[in-house]
């Protein structure tokens, strides 16, 4: 895997990735930026819930469970001094699905974040990273 950083102006920068996309990174005014992209440490926060929560659905759909949704919350806090890594993350999934049982959407996020999940495995070296979970069976919403 490979990646490309160009910068622009200031603080902001376009990344390119080795599978041909990009997008802008930049900071908020105070840092000299235009706010017109994520930070940078958004962008391991999401990448890490991205990687979570494409396991959780890829598991429950080889477990032929009828998932529909699946949104992943996530909040952090960071460490007051540099470097500012990722201290605590809690992840609070919330899979929809038709008839989908606890015990396959809890082993999913508990094999995702125990061995299948790249960015959770890697941020966990820093952080206390929490999971839990919830479901909307939508055959019992109105």
């Amino acid at each position: 895997m490979k990646a490309r950083i160009k910068w622009v102006e200031n603080v902001t920068f376009v990344a390119e990735s080795s599978s041909g996309h990009a997008l802008v990174i930049d900071g908020p005014p105070d840092a000299g930026g235009r706010n017109l992209g994520v930070r940078p440490m958004e962008m391991v926060l999401m990448g890490m819930g991205a990687c979570t929560a494409f396991d959780v659905v890829s598991i429950l759909r080889k477990a032929r469970q009828d998932i529909v949704d699946c949104v992943a919350e996530l909040s952090s806090e960071r460490a007051a001094e540099v470097p500012k890594v990722f201290t605590k993350i809690h992840v609070h999934f919330i899979v929809k699905g038709r008839g989908l049982k606890l015990e396959a959407v809890e082993r999913a996020v508990k094999l995702s974040a125990e061995k299948y999940c790249s960015a959770s495995i890697m941020l966990g070296k820093t952080a206390d990273i929490t999971h839990d979970f919830e479901v909307v069976d939508l055959n019992e919403v109105q």
